[in-house]
């Protein structure tokens, strides 16, 4: 069976903006949480447009590799411009989290309403691939109904002491065990199963 798993960059401190940051994550100073994506030689075999460490590379195209449909928020959803009609990854269809109309939705993307029901349509889609959950509110619905099978931190050596968490209010405390930590240029990738 298909695996749903989450992977973000977040701060140090577990933020996905700094204070003041729009849309588009940024850091509010200038700099983003995403440079480890352009900072490299190495290209990426599934998002051609990315350079990056070959550390990061490595661990970025194997879990990207795995994705055969996402899950994403309204939040999410709206600070990337709609995903310009399309998916935040080239393979993949999106279903869109949320119980507010979405007119401008294309044939790639679907309305959902309730998690459990993004979770079942995307796995149907994803055809055996894993689902990729996108945000904090989806992460934290989905493990609020026992769905997430594995976290991925790409973890930016910064702490930005306050913006938009990654992790929003969770039901209870989250066990994790670390499957592996990867150290990279100006990031870290931990994998972490969900126990």
């Amino acid at each position: 069976m298909s695996k749903v798993f989450s992977a973000h960059a977040v701060s140090v401190d577990g933020y996905i903006t700094g204070r003041g940051a729009g849309p588009g994550h940024g850091l509010g100073d200038g700099g983003t949480l995403f440079d480890w994506y352009s900072d490299g030689d190495t290209p990426s075999r599934v998002f051609d447009f990315f350079k990056l460490s070959a550390p990061s590379a490595r661990v970025f195209d194997a879990f990207a590799g795995r994705v055969g449909a996402i899950v994403a928020g309204r939040n999410t959803y709206e600070d990337s411009e709609h995903f310009g009609g399309g998916s935040p990854h080239p393979d993949a269809r999106l279903f869109l989290l949320s119980h507010r109309p979405a007119p401008e939705l294309t044939e790639r993307q679907t309305l959902v309403g309730t998690i459990e029901e993004a979770v079942a349509a995307a796995r149907e889609a994803a055809g055996g691939k894993d689902v990729g959950l996108m945000g904090g509110g989806v992460l934290a619905s989905a493990l609020a109904a026992g769905l997430v099978d594995e976290i991925v931190l790409h973890q930016v050596p910064v702490l930005l002491g306050g913006g938009r968490p990654f992790f929003r209010e969770l039901p209870s405390h989250v066990r994790l065990n670390l499957v592996e930590a990867v150290p990279a240029p100006g990031v870290t990738h931990l994998h972490y199963a969900v126990a």
